[in-house]
C-alpha cells in the first residue's frame, strides 16, 4: 500500500497502511477485518514489538513502529524511522519524503484462511500472525520469495542456495543460522551434483517441497 506521504515528517515520523482490508491481492487472497486483532493484542500483551524493516530484510530495521491498530480501512501503522542512529534509516527518509519510495509491505505468517464465500479461486485471510511492517520500492512481501520458489519447483527445477534459505526462513520460520545450515547442507543437492547422495531427512524434506 501506499503511504500518504503528508504523513512522513522531517524528524522521521511515519504513517499509513500496511494493509487494507477487502482487496484481492496478485496471489489471489484477500486481508479480511479483524485478522490482526488477535496478533496485537498478543504482541502488545507479551511485550513484543512488530518489526519496522526495509525490504523485508530482518537484518536491516530501519526504526519502530510506535502505534498499530485496526480501523474500518485496514492496519494503520505510525512510526519513526531511526534518522539518528542509522544512516540506512536516514536515506530512507529522504527517498520517502522526495517520493522516490511509497510503499508499505507487511510479513506475516497464515494461522486462518479459507476460500471466499463469493469470489472464485480467492483465500480469505482470516487470522494473521503478524511479524514486521516493511518499507518497500514495491509493494511486495514474504510471500513474494515464496511463491517464486513454489513456481521454481512447480516447473521441475531447484532453487538457488540462496532462494532455498530465504524460503526456509520465510515460509518455515526457520532462524538465519538454521536456515543456513540447512541451506549449506542442500547445496549440492541444489545444484545438481550427481554425486551427491542425501541423507534420508534430507532427501525427504526436498521431496516434500517438491510435492
Amino acid at each position: 500500500m501506499p503511504l500518504d506521504l503528508k504523513a512522513v515528517s522531517d524528524d522521521g515520523a511515519i504513517e499509513g497502511y500496511g494493509s487494507v482490508f477487502g482487496n484481492v491481492d496478485s496471489y489471489g487472497e484477500v486481508v479480511e477485518p479483524g485478522a490482526f486483532t488477535q496478533s496485537l493484542v498478543d504482541a502488545k500483551r507479551k511485550g513484543q514489538t512488530i518489526k519496522m524493516l526495509w525490504q523485508h530484510d530482518r537484518e536491516r530495521p530501519i526504526g519502530v513502529w510506535e502505534d498499530l491498530a485496526e480501523d474500518a480501512k485496514g492496519l494503520w501503522v505510525k512510526g519513526r524511522l531511526a534518522v539518528d542512529v542509522s544512516p540506512l534509516a536516514k536515506e530512507v527518509h529522504g527517498l520517502l519524503k522526495m517520493g522516490a519510495l511509497d510503499g508499505l509491505s507487511i510479513g506475516y505468517r497464515t494461522l486462518d484462511a479459507d476460500p471466499h464465500p463469493t469470489k472464485p479461486n480467492v483465500i480469505s485471510l482470516k487470522r494473521l500472525l503478524l511479524k514486521e511492517v516493511s518499507v518497500v520500492t514495491f509493494a511486495a512481501n514474504d510471500r513474494a520469495r515464496v511463491e517464486s520458489v513454489k513456481q521454481i519447483i512447480a516447473a521441475g527445477n531447484l532453487p538457488t542456495v540462496r532462494e532455498f534459505e530465504d524460503f526456509l526462513r520465510d515460509a518455515g520460520g526457520f532462524s538465519k543460522s538454521l536456515a543456513t545450515a540447512i541451506a549449506i547442507k542442500a547445496t549440492p543437492h541444489l545444484r545438481g551434483e550427481p554425486e551427491a547422495k542425501a541423507d534420508d531427512e534430507l532427501r525427504r524434506f526436498l521431496e516434500a517441497m517438491r510435492a
